[in-house]
């Protein structure tokens, strides 16, 4: 195909020069009607590139195949059968995934380190889930994705198991082997779902982690907006074979869809589609290279110590992606949530994650020298104060049988049924009548449904008094939580 043509972008050129009058939605026409001082801030570009697609870039039939062609140019990119572009971000896309192959009361099989929209689509569907726990890492406090050994376990505890969903990369990089859980479902005449939201890049280098639909998934979700050059919302997921039905992802995707999807964001979709295509190769090799010499320096930082290499083992991760580089502050005495405040406030760094001993900094094709020594003199800075920094407070971490909750209901069930708020400490043994996520990652605590422990209690609470963020539960501060009512 001819990847040179971007069918959203180019319609977008010649609709800008036309003379439509358009009396459609959006209201703004192209930015007449908007307030100049919000035109001022956001420019005028983006009011006129804001059109609708059907009766705008395209007829009212859609017979141009404008979204159609880039559908089908993103398809070929990535070496998936069939691409489908969403505009309100993967939250939405894996929704429509689990939706496909699993309906109400039917089990479907979940990797326990979903992100909180997995959740939102187990309470919203009615699916049962049955968990598949991550490889918990003892010595750093994390969860790595589960392998096929755990879901070969999973599938024996319920082989009426519509498929499994699978998420790989973590938020902090590391993988899961793909190709052998792809295997296991496949044994089991079972369609292997990946929520690969931050893997979107994955298929343009060979230096980096392998690509789901090359390792056998039958539907990937990717956030194009996380790791490539997408605007904020751009989703693709992408389909290979025949265990997921087409018809059936159409349908289910188009109960939770926009019917005014954003003309802007498809551009970005369809734009770095043919970025990585002619260029991705070379741009990566160059974040890659880049990155090599960042993980360099910071191990020479007093107090500071990159990840990566340590997370991978026959018991842990599968891989990692060497882009998110992973830094154990602990060193300096203090915490990853204190470190993240600190570069934010004095040095202007912004980094995407931060917990109890380590920070995460996302690099991409867009860095440089520039911005990476940027970063390196930041913390530069925040090593040299070790010593100073606020020491971290105490939180209660849980062992892994202390996440590992006994799941007692379904999350629609227990989200919907009859609830009270409770003090903390006498919610354990309730059951969760509400989602727990420490933001981010997003990877709940607490999933409705579930009997929660000591353990995850203290650590929730005694999290949010040490900086964690969890944005999702109906009392922000965790001096109560919401429970089945009894």
């Amino acid at each position: 195909m001819d990847h040179s043509r971007a069918p959203v972008l180019d319609a977008l050129a010649a609709h800008g020069g036309n003379s439509d009058l358009t009396f459609t939605p959006p209201g703004h026409k192209q930015g007449r009607g908007a307030d100049p001082r919000v035109v001022e801030v956001l420019g005028r570009d983006v009011f006129a590139s804001d059109v609708l697609i059907m009766n705008g870039l395209d007829d009212r039939r859609m017979t141009g195949g404008v979204l159609e062609q880039a559908q089908e140019l993103m398809a070929d990119a990535v070496d998936a059968e069939h691409a489908f572009f969403s505009t309100c971000g993967s939250s939405l896309s894996v929704k429509s995934a689990m939706l496909a192959v699993a309906g109400p009361h039917e089990k479907l099989l979940v990797s326990r380190n979903a992100h909180k929209s997995v959740v939102a689509g187990l309470v919203i569907s009615g699916i049962e889930p049955v968990w598949v726990h991550p490889r918990w890492d003892a010595e750093h406090h994390i969860a790595h994705p589960p392998g096929p050994q755990e879901v070969a376990e999973a599938f024996e505890r319920a082989p009426d198991a519509k498929g499994m969903l699978l998420i790989t990369p973590t938020a902090y990089g590391t993988t899961a082997d793909v190709g052998a859980v792809a295997r296991v479902c496949h044994d089991h005449g079972r369609p292997l779902i990946v929520d690969e939201a931050w893997g979107a890049h994955y298929p343009f280098h060979p230096d980096l982690p392998t690509w789901a639909m090359d390792a056998g998934a039958d539907l990937c979700v990717t956030s194009v907006h996380k790791m490539g050059a997408g605007l904020e919302q751009g989703s693709v997921y992408h389909v290979r074979g025949d265990r997921v039905h087409l018809d059936a992802l159409r349908m289910r995707a188009d109960l939770l869809d926009t019917t005014s999807p954003s003309t802007l964001v498809y551009a970005g979709l369809d734009g770095w589609r043919r970025q990585m295509v002619e260029h991705g190769r070379e741009l990566l090799g160059d974040a890659l290279a880049l990155v090599r010499r960042v993980r360099e320096e910071i191990a020479g930082m007093k107090g500071l110590h990159p990840l990566g290499e340590e997370f991978v083992d026959a018991a842990l991760a599968h891989a990692y992606d060497p882009l998110m580089v992973v830094v154990d502050v602990s060193g300096l005495g203090t915490s990853g949530y204190a470190v993240a405040d600190l570069l934010r406030e004095e040095h202007r760094v912004d980094v995407g994650l931060a917990d109890h001993r380590r920070i995460v900094v996302q690099f991409t094709h867009a860095d440089d020298a520039d911005t990476a020594e940027g970063l390196l003199d930041a913390l530069r800075a925040v090593a040299d104060r070790g010593g100073e920094l606020p020491p971290p407070a105490g939180i209660a971490l849980p062992g892994p049988a202390g996440l590992e909750l006994e799941s007692v209901m379904l999350p629609r069930d227990a989200f919907f049924g009859p609830a009270e708020h409770v003090p903390v400490e006498d919610a354990v043994g309730r059951i969760a009548a509400e989602t727990a996520s420490p933001y981010p990652p997003g990877v709940p605590v607490l999933a409705p449904g579930e009997r929660i422990s000591k353990e995850a209690a203290e650590y929730l609470r005694t999290g949010v008094e040490a900086g964690m963020y969890v944005p999702d539960s109906a009392d922000s501060t965790l001096r109560t939580l919401r429970v089945v009512a009894e």
